[in-house]
């Protein structure tokens, strides 16, 4: 450390008595400052050193928020909707039309039963046959000959008569969409009723052909089976029925048929049906025409019914001469009166066809 002497007046005027004060010097004060240089070209700039030495940090992900969430599940489900309405197309058989058969209430098959599961020794005879009243005083047609214990499944599950010869078959329209028919040889049925149309429930009427009935036709005869054919009508006038019998000549053309033909005449459930205020003098009169009108044409005909429209919209005395097909859902045979042709469930199950189908045990004898 060095020190400065500096000159201290004495207050006597005396001379300066010199004093010693130490003169700090820093230890850089005895190095030189280096002179600035020029920066080397060669070198990387400083944000790339900076970079280098403090790599930057990697970038915060974005949380997505809860309505973007929900949007994509969103997405993904309306996609997922849309793959599975392409992939069911081939099950949408029949479009939104005016179908009398689409609404048909299937459980009135089933009515008329009340005391059908009873035992005959539980019920007396008369109770359980007599019908409701009509207008016109009726003749009961023939009995039913077959009782509860005479129908039993035999092989593929089908129902037969166990006293007369019977033969299993089926009634398909366009809502059993496209059929094996060779598979459904296989399995045991013996013949089919083909539907050819019908016509609408709305006031107009207008008569539609079945998508199906030419491809059901061509299908079931060549797989060897027997081939019947019925129309869905809504007539409710001669005339009208007429028009129905024009329509599926038309259909069938050069069509052979080795079972009945049929005119299927049932009342839709919907609202304010055109067929509402059918009576049974009218709808016997028009299945009497349609019977006599296929016989003179070659062919043979039959009245389809369910226990209650036999009771209440046919006087079946009167149409006796035709075979009767019955609708009625069960696997005993209660009904009072002779049928040719048993439709015994519509919740059938066949190979060839996808869902549910008519099945009918047959006695022509």
């Amino acid at each position: 450390m060095k020190t400065i002497d500096l000159p201290v007046e004495d207050e006597t005027g005396e001379e300066p008595i010199p004093t010693q004060i130490p003169e700090l010097v820093l230890e850089k004060d005895h190095q030189k400052t280096p002179l600035p240089q020029e920066p080397d070209p060669s070198a990387p700039p400083m944000e790339q050193l900076l970079d280098d030495t403090y790599p930057p940090a990697p970038p915060r992900r974005k949380k997505l928020r809860a309505e973007a969430v929900m949007g994509i599940i969103a997405g993904f489900c309306a996609v997922l909707l849309c793959v599975t309405a392409v992939l069911c197309i081939p099950y949408y058989h029949v479009e939104e039309t005016d179908d009398p058969e689409a609404y048909v209430d299937r459980h009135q098959h089933a009515a008329g039963e009340t005391e059908a599961f009873l035992e005959p020794t539980q019920v007396e005879e008369e109770e359980t046959l007599a019908p409701e009243e009509t207008q016109e005083p009726t003749i009961p047609p023939e009995k039913n000959p077959y009782g509860s214990l005479d129908f039993q499944y035999q092989k593929h599950n089908y129902l037969y008569c166990l006293r007369t010869d019977s033969y299993a078959g089926i009634d398909v329209s366009a809502y059993q969409g496209n059929i094996d028919w060779k598979q459904v040889k296989n399995s045991g049925i013996e013949f089919a009723i083909i539907r050819l149309g019908y016509r609408g429930y709305g006031q107009a009427g207008r008569l539609v052909e079945d998508e199906f009935a030419q491809q059901n036709l061509q299908g079931a005869a060549d797989a060897g089976l027997a081939v019947g054919a019925y129309f869905f009508s809504q007539a409710l006038s001669i005339q009208e029925a007429e028009e129905e019998i024009a329509f599926m000549l038309e259909i069938l053309g050069d069509y052979k048929l080795e079972m009945p033909i049929i005119l299927d005449w049932e009342i839709p459930g919907v609202d304010s049906p055109r067929t509402a205020n059918m009576d049974a003098r009218t709808l016997t009169d028009i299945q009497l025409h349609f019977c006599q009108k296929m016989t003179e044409l070659g062919y043979q005909p039959m009245v389809y019914f369910n226990w209650h429209q036999s009771e209440t919209l046919y006087y079946l005395s009167e149409l006796e001469a035709y075979p009767f097909w019955l609708a009625l859902y069960q696997d005993r045979m209660t009904y009072p009166w002779k049928v040719e042709m048993w439709q015994f469930t519509d919740r059938g199950s066949v190979p060839g066809i996808e869902g549910n189908v008519d099945i009918n045990v047959y006695m022509p004898g």
